[in-house]
């Protein structure tokens, strides 16, 4: 049974805090008409601490789409590979035991993907699968966890490298003074995290079932206007809604697999905002304390877009991980409006060698 093993994670080294962007906004934006309501909706998201690839001085410039990509190519190359060699230790994996590389991102592009850059730069086998997902937004860390439990299944023997960057400050507009602008000058941070699904042993979540469910008739509630400038995030006030209907989508498919979705032992969620961790909290009907590995992401580093369930995977292995056969649900909401969800137990290595002998 494929297992997700214990994310690496890495934080760029500028830090800017809640104090910082509040007083940011107040001295760039001190004629907005909506000034009062954008720092409430900032100082609601908690976030106390966001991390950067350039300093705040240089992140509020512009230089120009072309220049902003060639930054973001340069961070990529600089900053994965070290998340990767964690990862591929934390799962006692070698480059060459990986199958495919499933990268995801929203913030940058790059054709050749960053995949046939690691193939030919860290020793993956040049036979290596490449899965690049560029347009599910935060989404795509639950959909690269899926995708990596699809594959082995289709071969059992396979493993899969989830890797997944986010450089969200390279998206800053300056122009775009709409109040979803704003807020997401002080919601979204920058981050690297990497994983492996061992097809076979590991310890970490045993994956058993997925599926997703889009909102209809939502696409353009989250979404890019890509122009000369480069990404314009669009955010329409009503994507804090949405988990009211996404909350059954959950439920559905635990019941499906013969489980409850309000009485499971640990939840990996996507942590767009405090609202949204609220409402599914009510929705599900668990106990706000279920999310409380989203919550610390969502504080320490921001809205990291697909990179979040993977960081709050890593501090529920940090908090010890769970005991074995704890059934647990992993979920990832973006564009569409999307949801991409995950249901498997915790299993240690010692339990998955003892499962394998029996087989």
């Amino acid at each position: 049974m494929a297992t997700l093993c214990r994310p690496a994670v890495s934080v760029p080294e500028h830090v800017i805090t809640m104090e910082e962007t509040l007083a940011l906004a107040r001295s760039h934006h001190a004629d907005h008409p909506q000034l009062p309501l954008a720092l409430r909706l900032i100082e609601n998201t908690g976030v106390r601490t966001r991390h950067l690839v350039q300093p705040i001085e240089e992140t509020l410039k512009h230089p120009g789409f072309e220049d902003r990509n060639t930054l973001y190519q340069a961070e990529a190359k600089a900053r994965v590979p070290a998340v990767v060699r964690r990862a591929l230790d934390d799962a006692q994996l070698r480059a060459a035991d990986i199958d495919v590389i499933i990268y995801v991102s929203c913030t940058g592009f790059m054709m050749p993907s960053l995949t046939a850059w690691l193939i030919n730069e860290m020793d993956f086998s040049s036979d290596t699968r490449q899965i690049p997902i560029a347009q599910l937004g935060c989404a795509a860390g639950g959909a690269a966890v899926n995708r990596a439990h699809d594959f082995c299944t289709a071969y059992p023997d396979a493993n899969a490298l989830i890797v997944a960057c986010e450089f969200c400050s390279l998206c800053y507009q300056p122009t775009d003074l709409g109040i979803g602008s704003l807020l997401s000058n002080g919601l979204f941070g920058d981050g690297v995290a990497a994983a492996v699904v061992r097809g076979r042993g590991g310890t970490g979540i045993a994956l058993e079932r997925n599926g997703s469910y889009l909102i209809p008739k939502t696409e353009d509630w989250i979404a890019y206007d890509v122009r000369a400038t480069g990404f314009h995030f669009l955010l329409d006030k009503r994507v804090p809604t949405t988990m009211e209907p996404l909350a059954p989508a959950l439920q559905e498919l635990a019941g499906l697999h013969g489980w409850n979705a309000s009485e499971l032992d640990f939840y990996i969620i996507h942590a767009g905002g405090p609202r949204i961790l609220d409402d599914l909290s009510k929705f599900l009907r668990v106990p706000p304390n279920a999310f409380r590995f989203s919550r610390a992401t969502l504080t320490e580093y921001g809205n990291i877009a697909s990179a979040v369930v993977l960081d709050a995977l890593r501090r529920l292995f940090d908090e010890g991980g769970a005991h074995d056969t704890a059934r647990g649900m992993l979920a990832g909401f973006g564009p569409g409006i999307t949801a991409e969800m995950s249901l498997g137990r915790w299993t240690s290595r010692d339990r998955a060698a003892l499962v394998e002998a029996a087989v």
